[in-house]
């Protein structure tokens, strides 16, 4: 028992040193650092790319702001998954769509690190004659893949007073 107990205590040492000696600097290639505003211009120029397909009713310019492998999670509805179902899924809003309005999409806080972005963002829903008609907020997650930012999740809220008091407490 003694022998099993100063073995383990060897191996935890040995363990300890051979860690301690790994712990130096590493000679791994120092990333640059994000221009954030850089970025920051880079994905409101993709919100109002994005805008303005779907004010042209352009379903596959919309779905250009996807990854193949994107989930996206609609208000009211279940997610889809991948570029195709998403393209979908638009397409048939567009069909439906009788009232002409368009939408606003704004940055308001981004968050960066390596090849991945999160964008918290508002939007704003205009009817044809630019009056508000919905508001609410946005969260996107980006991977840059070949050199360019890609949506792989998305999901959205409204902000929307309701007429009725709340039904339940979540205390």
């Amino acid at each position: 028992m003694k022998k099993t107990i100063q073995l383990v205590s060897f191996l935890l040492m040995l363990s300890f040193a051979f860690t301690a000696c790994n712990d130096g600097p590493k000679a791994e290639a120092q990333e640059e650092p994000i221009d954030m505003e850089a970025l920051r211009t880079e994905i409101q120029a993709m919100e109002d790319a994005f805008a303005a397909a779907e004010k042209a009713k352009d379903a596959d310019a919309v779905a250009a702001y996807y990854s193949e492998d994107a989930v996206s999670y609609s208000r009211n509805q279940p997610p889809a998954s991948g570029r195709a179902t998403i393209r979908e899924k638009i397409a048939e809003g567009f069909a439906s769509d009788t009232l002409g309005g368009s939408n606003v999409y704004k940055v308001v806080d981004l968050f960066a690190e390596g090849d991945m972005a999160v964008e918290i963002g508002s939007w704003t829903q205009l009817d044809s004659t630019g009056t508000q008609t919905d508001s609410g907020y946005y969260m996107s997650y980006f991977e840059k893949r070949d050199g360019k930012y890609q949506c792989v999740r998305d999901m959205s809220v409204i902000n929307k007073a309701e007429d009725k008091e709340p039904t339940a407490s979540l205390q």
